[in-house]
């Protein structure tokens, strides 16, 4: 009989792609993806380990589970991730009603293990402290039709003191250029019109083969693919963000003008306790390059508040500077204590009450910027990928959404020049009439409407399925288009 799945994934872009290959290597074991409407013969955890309430929510989502187990005793519970690579055999201690547990480094062993389980009726735990099989050689079903995510490395290098990811998956491993260009195209002829190119420190790419200047050659080539519209790519880190980058940024006509860069404090005290490696004078310079270069680039970035002994005095630094910045966005976060990191021993452990109110405080003007720099845009043409679920309230005011080349997403009304009706990966050009902190809105007609493949597999309900990618030598420049049915697709 059939077993069917079901993936719950917690975290980062890296997380969401991982579970994309979970899919994969389970669809190809047999497995079919799970309706909305019945219970899956298995349920898979993807985790985070990052904020410090990751363990108690997957806790209690493992409790919530439990009466449907009890009621089904064929389901079967795994947990990956993050935090089974933390937590390891902890797991099946405190929920003794999981089946299996695997870590980061051996996403391949899922299918494999949940057998194994089934056979010996008893918990599978295995956790490798190394990878096993690097993520692009296993098959991946996609989640969207129109974007796809394609990892360039795995792994960080970086010893940032509030940060556990370096030690749950461990040191960076590059892939080889050629590999990165061979599944870009898969996506491609596909009918994907985006993809992001995705690392823990994604412009530090090539320090594993000796090439300072990889990055920038794997973005201009990138823009000789046929076919691939967007290029984007996260999360770069500012020291080893390189002038090369910022021109292949600008020259390649596909590369989107977006930069999402954590800033993390715009205190240098504070900056040196977290060992980032640059101060806030360098970061303010790389992003007055940026704009120089992109003067329509849109840069956003993350902040953590309430670090081990930061004062009054630098948290306003780290004002000073988001101001000075103008971010489009900012993704706040209040310091979160995670055993095992050097952070987590400092002196100085602030108050919830105190981080609180400086986070506050960081909310009020970071959105009062993005509102500003929003109106900035009012009557500005733009171009965009209509999305998927981007919305809450599309389905009450009868709008659509889709993401501007800058990345921003913006609500906008399906009315005009309009060939057909509008689908998620179709392409629209329209006017923005409004902004608001988080979002823009076009009101105005649409003057332009181009329908795609992406949009016509997703009207389909067709999905891509990518097979694993082999490794192979160095090279750069786009691989020889591949004929889409040597990909297959999958729904």
């Amino acid at each position: 009989m059939t077993r069917s799945y079901q993936i719950r994934t917690y975290g980062c872009q890296m997380n969401v792609h991982d579970s994309e290959r979970l899919a994969g290597m389970l669809e190809d074991a047999g497995y079919v993806r799970a309706g909305t409407d019945v219970d899956p013969d298995v349920v898979v955890f993807n985790t985070c380990a990052v904020r410090e309430n990751a363990d108690n929510r997957l806790y209690g989502n493992l409790g919530h589970l439990r009466p449907a187990k009890d009621r089904n005793p064929g389901m079967q519970i795994a947990v990956g991730g993050c935090l089974a690579q933390k937590d390891r055999g902890e797991i099946v201690k405190r929920a003794p009603w999981v089946d299996v547990v695997f870590g980061t480094h051996n996403l391949g062993s899922l299918p494999t293990l949940l057998e194994r389980a089934r056979h010996n009726e008893e918990a599978e735990v295995e956790i490798l402290e190394s990878l096993d099989v690097f993520p692009s050689t296993l098959p991946a079903r996609r989640e969207s039709a129109y974007s796809g995510w394609v990892s360039v490395s795995v792994g960080c290098n970086n010893t940032c003191t509030f940060c556990i990811v370096p030690a749950l998956r461990g040191k960076e491993k590059d892939r080889r250029p050629g590999e990165i260009l061979s599944e870009v195209q898969a996506l491609v002829s596909e009918g994907v019109l985006e993809v992001t190119l995705l690392g823990q420190n994604v412009n530090a790419y090539g320090v594993e083969f000796g090439d300072r200047f990889a990055f920038g050659k794997l973005l201009r080539s990138c823009g000789e693919i046929e076919g691939l519209e967007r290029v984007r790519f996260t999360s770069p880190h500012p020291r080893d963000f390189t002038d090369d980058v910022i021109a292949a940024m600008a020259e390649t006509p596909n590369v989107c003008h977006q930069l999402h860069m954590p800033l993390q404090s715009g205190s240098d005290r504070v900056l040196k306790q977290m060992r980032r490696s640059y101060r806030s004078q360098r970061y303010l310079d790389i992003l007055r390059k940026v704009r120089e270069a992109m003067p329509d680039a849109a840069i956003t970035t993350d902040i953590i508040v309430g670090f081990p002994g930061e004062t009054e005095e630098d948290f306003e630094a780290t004002m000073q500077v988001v101001r000075e910045a103008r971010f489009a966005s900012a993704f706040t976060f209040q310091y979160s204590k995670r055993p095992g990191t050097p952070a987590a021993e400092m002196e100085g452990q602030l108050p919830k009450e105190v981080v609180q109110q400086r986070y506050d405080r960081l909310i009020e003007l970071q959105n009062q910027i993005s509102w500003d720099v929003g109106k900035e845009l009012v009557g500005r043409s733009v171009e965009l990928l209509v999305a998927e679920g981007e919305g809450r309230k599309d389905t009450e005011t009868h709008r659509l959404s889709g993401r501007a080349r800058d990345g921003r997403l913006v609500h906008f009304t399906p009315v005009g020049a309009v060939d057909g009706q509008v689908r998620p990966g179709d392409v629209v050009h329209t006017t923005i009439t409004r902004a608001a902190p988080h979002h823009l809105v076009a009101d105005s007609e649409i003057t332009a409407h181009r329908r795609t493949r992406a949009g016509d597999h997703w009207e389909e309900g067709v999905r891509p399925k990518t097979s694993g990618v082999s490794l192979g030598l160095p090279s750069f420049g786009a691989p020889p288009a591949q004929p889409a049915a040597q990909q297959g697709c999958a729904c």
